[in-house]
């Protein structure tokens, strides 16, 4: 998988590179079981510091999509809590929604987009 980092973005880079990982397992790029580069090789490839790919990591782990293991490194393991899931969803979904409102996204809008994304990633998961 290319990772592609913004050093220009106001988000944070370890937020840039969980949430490519994220995408990169509901496109089907990552599969559950695949092992992720090592913290080492991950920083060296696109040029950040190891801490910030370890947080990455940290906060994929905390959120349920890897396990660390010893021998393994990084396994991907997106299975976690559905409940979970739908309520970080919510969440996110919730300031996303309130920020199209503001700008004069109409509902009709949002839901095309929404289908249209959910789509996409359904579609790669399928294949």
């Amino acid at each position: 998988m290319v990772w592609t980092i913004d050093f220009e973005s106001d988000e944070a880079i370890y937020i840039q590179l969980r949430n490519q990982i994220i995408v990169g397992i509901a496109a089907d790029h990552i599969r559950e079981g695949d092992t992720l580069p090592s913290v080492r090789q991950l920083a060296d490839n696109i040029g950040v510091n190891m801490h910030t790919v370890n947080k990455a990591y940290s906060v994929l782990k905390q959120e349920g999509f890897i396990k660390l293991d010893r021998r393994r490194g990084a396994v991907v393991a997106p299975n976690a809590d559905k409940l979970r899931a739908i309520g970080e969803m919510r969440k996110q979904l919730g300031v996303i929604l309130a920020r199209g409102i503001c700008k004069g996204v109409a509902r009709q809008e949002a839901h095309a987009l929404v289908d249209k994304i959910y789509d996409y990633y359904s579609e790669k998961c399928r294949n």
